[in-house]
């Protein structure tokens, strides 16, 4: 049997219904119908999202989007033991408490590197389309064994803080699904083709450093705005990297997207619309400004764009 992705998308989703369910059972949550039903739906869709019409996944999307953006996805007040005693719990396990943390990137690894090798029967263990992935979900799934016999607590409080940490993420857990998705919407909508029209008329593209400075800094704007380089990538490429700086400029196409992409990640760090990198920690580490980690990383952004700007004028 193939360990496939498709396995790691129901884990995911009976863990999204069993969190809806414990929301919709809170009397004390201040919106415990809307937010029930937000996750109910995002359960939903990881569990049967294949089988159902594609239109009515778009349906239910939207009705996800409609309750966020109205608010209605709030969490509950944690439930969580006293400072004493997590203190307490904290001395006595000591360094173990990373041991189950460290497990999900050394499993990810050796599952990915030893993945050809673990054949049995003619047949691969982990789905060859989807190696990392699914290595990944195994890692977690380890994780969490491990950390309930190093706690000695059980899966039941495993999920209760499953629960308390989706809340606490709240819609900014979907955001990078949605935005993957926006990025391949503008590419078959041809926004791509319509920025290297606008650009090309309105900038005088003759000079290589102009496009260097084009198509760096608009990877990086895309993704602030776009909240994902990968989204931004096909828009930018498409419409300045390969008709301008590969065709006119006759640029290196593999260093090119090379340091487009790392300029694209510049843009990840001053964006709150890349939650999962920027809202999330904050949120994780109960920061008072959301956005505390987007102001530290602005100085580290701009400096490694103009480097970047730097080195793709001088070796492409």
């Amino acid at each position: 049997m193939i360990l496939s992705i498709t396995y790691l998308y129901w884990l995911v989703g009976i863990i999204l219904l069993i969190t809806s369910g414990m929301i919709l059972t809170d009397s004390s949550h201040p919106k415990r119908l809307l937010s029930g039903g937000f996750w109910f739906i995002y359960a939903i869709i990881f569990l049967i999202g294949d089988i159902l019409p594609p239109a009515l996944v778009g349906a239910l999307v939207i009705v996800m989007a409609v309750i966020a953006g109205f608010g209605g996805v709030l969490a509950a007040k944690a439930k969580t033991l006293s400072d004493e005693t997590r203190k307490a719990s904290a001395a006595r396990l000591g360094n173990r408490l990373f041991v189950p943390a460290l497990t999900i990137p050394v499993v990810t690894v050796i599952g990915t590197l030893l993945a050809s090798h673990l054949i049995i029967g003619g047949t691969p263990l982990l789905d060859p389309k989807n190696v990392t992935l699914v290595a990944f979900g195994v890692g977690c799934v380890v994780a969490v064994v491990l950390a309930c016999l190093i706690t000695r607590d059980s899966p039941v409080q495993a999920t209760k803080e499953s629960r308390r940490l989706i809340e606490a993420l709240g819609w900014a857990v979907v955001l990078p699904q949605m935005l993957g998705m926006l990025g391949l919407v503008f590419s078959d909508a041809g926004v791509g083709k319509a920025v290297a029209q606008i650009v090309t008329t309105t900038i005088n593209m003759d000079t290589r450093l102009v496009a260097v400075i084009v198509y760096c800094v608009g990877m990086a704007l895309f993704t602030v705005i776009m909240g994902n380089g990968f989204a931004a990538f096909p828009v930018m490429t498409g419409g300045v990297g390969v008709p301008i700086l590969v065709g006119v400029h006759h640029a290196n196409p593999a260093i090119m997207v090379a340091i487009g992409m790392f300029s694209g990640y510049c843009g990840t760090l001053l964006t709150p619309m890349a939650a999962n990198f920027n809202i999330i920690p904050a949120a994780l580490l109960e920061l008072p400004d959301k956005n505390a980690v987007i102001k530290v990383q602005v100085p580290t952004a701009l400096g490694i764009l103009v480097a970047n700007i730097v080195l793709l004028y001088a070796f492409m």
